[in-house]
């Protein structure tokens, strides 16, 4: 989204002026920095007086975390519809994987705020990143653990896998400029994942032991 500014003294509802702020603290604080941003900077990108941008976030730490609590949460909502909308093993890794590339493809500079902020020593914001990173594992393993017919250890490493192949992937490719065409990229990856996850057949952890002894 491009003009995160409006006209000084325009008037907006609360929840459109938050929502304003928020893209405007985005590009200044995916730009430059947490530490280097300053809420001068992001009152002026949002074409609003600092006065307007207190009444809403108390603080640069609160602003930030609000950031981190939007698009996090956006992030697990892909994660979560992707493996929700189909019952096909291979559709769900497919969409999994595309799930993470759609959201670098269309926030990137929101994905740099979560995978890649400058604040990750603060503990609350290290949290929100986790917390988020934690569901969409879960949300995996849930259905690792019904279709592979693994135990609930052995399904989560399994989706660890899967969400960190999907993250650095995702990464990889935004930073090198989308050279592989996205539709492309995330066939590759998600062939590699299912070529992996396809080999897991419905038994128990202890007879996967007795069958390699």
């Amino acid at each position: 989204m491009t003009g995160t500014s409006t006209p000084r003294g325009a008037r907006l509802s609360r929840g459109a002026r938050r929502a304003q702020l928020l893209l405007a603290a985005r590009d200044v604080f995916a730009d430059q920095g947490y530490h280097a941003a300053a809420m001068d900077d992001i009152a002026e990108r949002a074409g609003v007086s600092k006065p307007v941008l207190y009444q809403h976030f108390p603080g640069k730490l609160e602003l930030y975390q609000a950031l981190l609590t939007t698009y996090a949460e956006e992030l697990v909502e892909r994660v979560s519809v992707a493996i929700e909308k189909t019952s096909d093993n291979r559709a769900r890794v497919n969409a999994a994987v595309a799930a993470y590339f759609d959201f670098v493809a269309g926030e990137g500079k929101a994905y740099r705020l979560v995978f890649e902020s400058d604040l990750r020593g603060d503990p609350e914001a290290a949290s929100l990143v986790e917390n988020a990173l934690t569901r969409c594992i879960d949300t995996i393993a849930d259905a690792v653990t019904d279709d592979a017919g693994l135990d609930r250890d052995r399904a989560r490493l399994l989706a660890v896998g899967l969400v960190g192949l999907s993250q650095v992937g995702a990464q990889y490719w935004l930073d090198s400029d989308q050279r592989v065409p996205r539709d492309e990229a995330v066939a590759l990856m998600s062939s590699l994942a299912w070529r992996g996850i396809a080999g897991f057949p419905r038994i128990t952890g202890i007879q996967a032991d007795e069958q390699s002894a």
